[in-house]
């Protein structure tokens, strides 16, 4: 069974996000969607709550068995614990290659058993960011194009 961890804070789950994970499932038997605890990010959402987003909003993914999955360790580990043996990175743009990789190549030192694979964000799709995204809502701006109807009735709700 080829297993696929797809990691991210994900707060909140955009389009972006979702292409990824679309795509990723064609890849591999089982996704399992990493929600990561990342406490310096200071998320707008609580861990449950982007744990159900995630949940509703793949909940019609049929290619494969999609598992979401918190996680507060390192990534490798995580990797190792959901029996992973690839790890999906999504890139939207020369800067996100530059941050993956260094992640990558110590991903490599601590288990070079588990292999990383880009996904190029759609093209519709690259320029959106979790960070952009709530940036516009607490301006009353429209996000319709960014996350699903429900991503944004949770937003709007969040920062109204």
């Amino acid at each position: 069974m080829r297993i696929g961890l797809y990691p991210g804070t994900f707060d909140p789950v955009t389009l972006g996000h979702l292409d990824i994970m679309h795509r990723a499932a064609r890849l591999v038997d089982r996704l399992v969607i990493g929600v990561a605890i990342n406490r310096e990010k200071k998320p707008m959402f609580e861990l449950q709550e982007r744990v159900e987003m995630i949940r509703m909003e793949t909940a019609q993914i049929t290619a494969c068995e999609v598992i979401v999955h918190p996680f507060e360790n390192l990534l490798i580990d995580c990797a190792r614990d959901v029996g992973a043996q690839v790890i999906i990175r999504g890139l939207r743009a020369v800067t996100d290659f530059e941050y993956e990789f260094q992640m990558v190549g110590m991903n490599r030192l601590m288990d070079d058993s588990i292999e990383t694979v880009f996904l190029m964000a759609d093209a519709r799709r690259q320029a959106i960011a979790s960070r952009l995204v709530k940036e516009i809502a607490r301006l009353n701006g429209d996000i319709s194009k960014f996350v699903t109807p429900a991503v944004a009735k949770a937003l709007i709700s969040r920062v109204r």
